[in-house]
């Protein structure tokens, strides 16, 4: 089974990845665990002024800080991985690269902020299950 965990670094992220990790039927054997992490778009405005490998620097940088700790877990559980980091709308952007890789599911941690919280702020995991037709996994 081809799984993408959404990762952006917070203890839910490590709550999805321990997951996982004790539920070997999903990642385990012939499994391949994608580890994406997407970082918010800086401003063109600021993008102008620095320049563009500036920030393209910038957003590996906060990357590998996300993707770095998790491989190193992967590896010590003997799991198939690979990581991607792209910039973009979370949601938008998970659901592209879960249909690129042809992920079998989307796996990742959910703040849990309940109805009130995701009219107010909006919600990465809401807006992947109303646009994908991928299972999604949330992680609580």
């Amino acid at each position: 089974m081809k799984i993408l965990l959404a990762a952006d670094g917070s203890s839910y992220t490590k709550k999805a990845l321990a997951f996982l990790v004790t539920h070997e039927a999903l990642a385990g054997g012939d499994g391949h665990v994608v580890v994406l992490n997407v970082q918010p778009a800086v401003p063109p405005r600021v993008r102008s002024m620095v320049g563009a490998a500036a920030v393209n620097d910038y957003h590996r940088d906060e990357a590998e800080k996300v993707l770095r700790p998790i491989e190193k877990f992967l590896k010590r559980h003997d799991l198939s991985y690979s990581t991607r980091w792209l910039v973009g709308p979370p949601g938008v952007e998970i659901v592209k690269a879960a249909k690129k890789e042809k992920a079998h599911l989307i796996v990742m941690g959910t703040h849990g902020h309940g109805l009130l919280g995701r009219a107010l702020l909006g919600s990465v995991a809401q807006n992947v299950l109303t646009q994908c037709d991928i299972p999604v996994l949330l992680v609580k």
